[in-house]
């Protein structure tokens, strides 16, 4: 059965207008002069199939751009399968067709992205799935410990593996961390000062590292106070100490980030946290195997 994009949940629709040419970047960088290989191969019509590889279940992920690779080529992509669902290899998940020559200017760069975008998608969405059988009810989230010049690929992996992006750059939201609060002379100050220029529209964030510093952040105000480095019967003590002491007269999230594993996963998911956030879900994150085989004609 073919999908179009259209039947997708349709994530591509959150993409910016720039985004398309990204995607003409990265062809311009694989092949900034001439194309020896497709030379050879010519421009005879072919149909390639994208197997999805690897010995793990996957999902899919970074379906926009692998077509988009292609559109920009002249070929057209028939899915095969739902972006966002899982596969076992080895699974047919797309064919390409067009010319020989330009499947094979598209190859290496579609696979690339794919590998990442899936192995992004792949690891949130097992992170997710152990939050919720450790009874965590609250936010799985990635960081913005992102490639340069990748980052929107890499935030798309994470959506459509189920978790949140976190914040994209640094107008998307207000982050004080410790070089900040060392900077403007104390939490509060750091607080009073971003608040002046953020204005009623932006969420502010303070990384705090003790039960103290949470407990200023909060009084000045703060939306979200990541407790960092925090961990067991610390971090359930301190979250739940201060959510009891400000219940009705402040409003405000906390986030525990650092040293989440899948080992340790379990112990960090406590309730109290609203919000577990993780960079293990996208760098050093295993890809997953794709290949891109042109068939032999039939006749």
């Amino acid at each position: 059965m073919a999908f179009s994009p259209d039947d997708f949940d349709n994530y591509e629709h959150l993409l910016p207008p720039s985004w398309k040419t990204q995607v003409t970047a990265w062809l311009q960088e694989d092949t900034p002069s001439f194309d020896y290989g497709g030379f050879v191969v010519g421009e005879a019509p072919r149909e390639a199939f994208l197997l999805g590889k690897g010995k793990q279940t996957a999902v899919l992920a970074g379906a926009p751009f692998f077509t988009e690779v292609f559109t920009q080529l002249g070929c057209e992509v028939e899915w095969h399968l739902r972006e966002g669902e899982t596969f076992e290899p080895v699974k047919h998940v797309a064919t390409v067709r067009g010319k020989a020559r330009h499947i094979l200017l598209g190859e290496r760069v579609a696979l690339n992205m794919l590998a990442r975008c899936s192995g992004i998608a792949t690891q949130s969405k097992k992170y997710k799935d152990l939050a919720r059988a450790a009874g965590y009810q609250g936010i799985i989230a990635g960081t913005r410990k992102t490639t340069p010049g990748f980052r929107l690929v890499e935030k798309y992996g994470m959506l459509v593996g189920g978790i949140d992006p976190h914040r994209h750059d640094l107008s998307s939201m207000i982050m004080l961390k410790d070089n900040h609060i060392w900077s403007s002379g104390s939490i509060t100050n750091a607080i009073k000062q971003a608040r002046k220029v953020g204005g009623f529209s932006l969420l502010l964030e303070v990384e705090v590292g003790s039960e103290e510093e949470a407990d200023e952040a909060i009084d000045a105000g703060a939306d979200i106070v990541m407790l960092d480095n925090i961990e067991g019967a610390e971090l359930a003590g301190v979250a739940r100490r201060l959510k009891d002491k400000w219940a009705g007269k402040r409003k405000f999230l906390f986030e525990s980030s650092g040293n989440i594993t899948e080992a340790n996963l379990h112990e960090r998911a406590i309730n109290d946290i609203d919000i577990l956030s993780t960079s293990a879900v996208h760098q050093s994150v295993q890809h997953i195997d794709f290949s891109l085989k042109i068939q032999k004609p039939k006749n």
